[in-house]
């Protein structure tokens, strides 16, 4: 057997994105895992300037809103209330869990909370969800509809759910023209991919390339020494983030009709990158926290690297599992068509 194929014209063709598909969240990981390998290892890489810098270390943005419109254009205009109740859900869900799991711990063991983590860390990290990756997931685990809930879900990135949760007021403004610049790029691929078929099908093809591209920025500004300064406290932080997933997994999939149940309520259990902003944040509103902020950073930091590395494999296990559960049903359904027969 050759070593490599070889494609129509004979040339080599290493089948890499092919390879990185079949991967549990593969065009996530590997992407993920060599961006935080320059950036440890070559940290000037993304600092060259141009194009480079432009589109691996600050296209972000660019790249999720070219994802949105991706995601849009694969909405069925018969479907735009599922996206919308996804979304809300998904919110909710994330949002009084990870109030909940705060104040319970405030409550009980004081401002001080366990292990060196705040409720107030905990309330950051857990009512904040790492959208980049959920979108990227949606793409491999999830459909249309839940592609278009980021929509909403978008709601929960920065301080905004967090300093409501701590009553801050003053900072807690409402991010509306936030929501609506998440909407415009899916709404034009909305409309777009309804009007236009072949719009449509080249979306598709797309995607996969744009995950890619897209995750190196997520990764291009984390290196190793994030996770050793905040230590253990901010692994723990990570694995109890983590852990939601299992729990947001569940309760999603109960509020869900049948035929939408899917793994992505677990993509949700996430702690996002800017979620690292918050405490300094909660400082300027509450300047008691003040001599918290270095570490909480740090700690929602490490946690926003933890839950990206294991949330896509707890993702991948979910839909294993119900893809199996399917095939079973189906399977005995068959067999006892056969039997009657």
């Amino acid at each position: 057997m050759p070593m490599f194929k070889r494609n129509e014209e004979g040339h080599i063709d290493l089948g890499l994105m092919n390879k990185m598909m079949k991967i549990p969240g593969g065009l996530v990981i590997i992407p993920l895992l060599l961006a935080v390998a320059v950036k440890t290892f070559f940290p000037e890489f993304f600092e060259i300037g141009g194009f480079t810098t432009g589109l691996f270390k600050n296209g972000q943005p660019a790249m999720m809103g070219l994802f949105l419109i991706l995601c849009g254009s694969t909405i069925n205009v018969r479907q735009v209330g599922m996206p919308l109740y996804k979304g809300v859900v998904l919110t909710s869900i994330k949002f009084f869990l990870g109030l909940g799991v705060g104040l319970a711990v405030g409550y009980l063991l004081g401002p001080d909370g366990i292990w060196g983590i705040t409720p107030v860390v905990l309330i950051a990290a857990l009512t904040n969800s790492n959208g980049s990756l959920y979108i990227s997931l949606s793409s491999q685990f999830g459909n249309a509809t839940d592609s278009g809930a980021i929509s909403i879900l978008s709601l929960n990135d920065g301080p905004f759910f967090t300093l409501v949760a701590l009553g801050a007021s003053g900072l807690a403004n409402i991010p509306f023209m936030a929501l609506v610049a998440t909407i415009i790029p899916l709404l034009v691929g909305f409309i777009w991919g309804n009007l236009d078929s072949t719009f449509r099908q080249l979306c598709q093809k797309a995607t996969p390339i744009v995950t890619f591209i897209m995750t190196i920025a997520i990764g291009s500004s984390t290196n190793i020494d994030t996770i050793l300064l905040a230590g253990a406290s901010g692994i723990v932080l990570g694995l109890i983030s983590t852990a939601t997933a299992v729990i947001l997994f569940y309760i999603f999939n109960i509020l869900l009709p049948k035929k939408e149940r899917n793994a992505m309520g677990a993509a949700v259990g996430t702690t996002a990158l800017n979620s690292a902003m918050t405490p300094a944040a909660v400082a300027d509103a509450d300047p008691t926290f003040s001599p918290y902020v270095p570490l909480a950073t740090a700690q929602c930091a490490t946690a926003s690297i933890i839950t990206l590395f294991l949330v896509p494999f707890i993702v991948a296990f979910f839909d294993r599992q119900m893809r199996k559960k399917k095939l079973g049903i189906y399977s005995e359904e068959g067999w006892a068509g056969q039997q009657v027969a």
